[in-house]
C-alpha cells in the first residue's frame, strides 16, 4: 500500500512540553504517554552481539536506532578542480570554541570516497544543511558517480562562492559552514586492521545564515542579552532515519535546563523525603 501524498503545507510549531507537571523523581509511567511507553517493556529485549553480528545487518540496525541524525551536505573540490557534492548523516557539532564539526565517511573496500579524498588533498570543504524544499535535489547526490563527474548538475542546485575556502557552498541552503580540515583520523577495525572510515574534524571559518530564518531571543543565561538563533519553523531542517527514510520537524517544545541555584531547595526537599537524610551534603 502506497503512503499518502506528502503534506506540503504542513508546518512545525511550538507546543507545551510533553509532561508539564513533571516533578523530581516522577516515574515515566506517571503520564498516559509514559504509561503506554513502559507497557512495551513486556515484549522484552533483543541483545545483539556486535562481535558476531553480520556487518550489513549491524549497519541497518544502528542507523535505524541512532536517530534522528542531522545531515552534512558536503561540497568539496579535488586537486584537479572537480567539484563534489554528497550528504553524510554521521555528522555533528563537536565544539563551539574552537568551532568544530565532525563527519564520519565510510571507506568502501578500504578506498577513500571522493569527499574524503578531496578533503585530505585540499584541506577545505563546506557543510551545508538540508531543508525540506530541496531534499530530493540533495538525495540525488547520493549516486555513486565516478570521481570525474560532478553531482552539482544532476541535483539542479546552485553554486555560491565561498569567502574563505575554494569549495562552493549550496545557495539554496539556509545555513552553510566553510571549513578547514582540522584533523582526519583513520578509523581502524580492531580485529582486521582495515581502515573502515575517515573521521573528519572541520574547523568552521565562516558561517552563512539566511536572514529570513534568523530570530532574536533573550539568552537563558543572561536575560538582558539578545542572541541570534535559527528558527526551526522557518528553517525546515531534515533528519536522517533508518533505511531510506528521512524526517521533518514535527511538534516542537522547549524545556528549560535545570540550574542548581534555582532548583536547590526543591531537590533537597525531594532527597529528604525519599532518603530521610536531611539536606544534601549533611551526614
Amino acid at each position: 500500500m502506497s503512503p499518502p501524498p506528502y503534506p506540503a503545507e504542513h508546518t512545525s510549531q511550538y507546543y507545551e512540553k510533553p509532561n508539564p507537571q513533571f516533578t523530581y523523581g516522577a516515574p515515566v509511567d506517571s503520564t498516559p504517554l509514559g504509561k503506554a511507553w513502559v507497557e512495551g517493556e513486556k515484549e522484552g529485549w533483543t541483545v545483539v552481539d556486535t562481535a558476531t553480528e553480520d556487518s550489513g545487518k549491524l549497519y541497518r540496525l544502528m542507523i535505524s536506532g541512532i536517530v534522528p541524525r542531522p545531515v552534512a551536505f558536503v561540497s568539496s573540490i579535488s586537486e584537479s578542480g572537480v567539484e563534489n557534492l554528497a550528504p553524510f548523516s554521521w555528522f555533528n557539532m563537536v565544539s563551539h570554541y574552537p568551532p568544530l564539526v565532525s563527519i564520519s565517511i565510510t571507506n568502501p573496500g578500504s578506498k577513500l570516497k571522493d569527499t574524503a579524498a578531496n578533503i585530505r588533498a585540499t584541506k577545505n570543504f563546506v557543510v551545508n544543511i538540508i531543508s525540506e524544499p530541496f531534499i530530493e535535489q540533495a538525495n540525488v547526490t547520493c549516486i555513486d558517480t565516478p570521481p570525474e563527474v560532478s553531482e552539482w548538475e544532476l541535483s539542479g542546485l546552485t553554486k555560491a562562492p565561498s569567502v574563505h575556502v575554494k569549495a562552493p557552498r549550496v545557495k539554496e541552503s539556509a545555513f552553510s559552514m566553510e571549513c578547514e580540515l582540522y584533523q582526519a583520523i583513520d578509523i581502524v577495525h580492531p580485529d582486521t586492521g582495515a581502515k573502515t572510515n575517515t573521521f573528519v574534524l572541520g574547523l568552521v571559518k565562516k558561517i552563512h545564515v539566511r536572514n529570513d530564518v534568523l530570530l532574536d531571543r533573550h539568552s537563558e543565561a543572561n536575560p538582558g542579552e539578545v542572541v541570534k538563533l535559527v528558527d526551526p519553523t522557518k528553517y525546515k531542517p531534515i533528519a536522517r532515519m533508518g533505511d531510506i527514510s528521512y524526517a521533518s520537524c514535527g511538534p516542537l517544545y522547549r524545556i528549560p535546563r535545570p540550574a542548581w541555584a534555582s532548583e536547590k531547595e526543591k531537590i533537597e526537599e525531594f532527597v529528604a523525603v525519599v532518603e530521610g537524610k536531611g539536606r544534601i551534603g549533611q551526614a
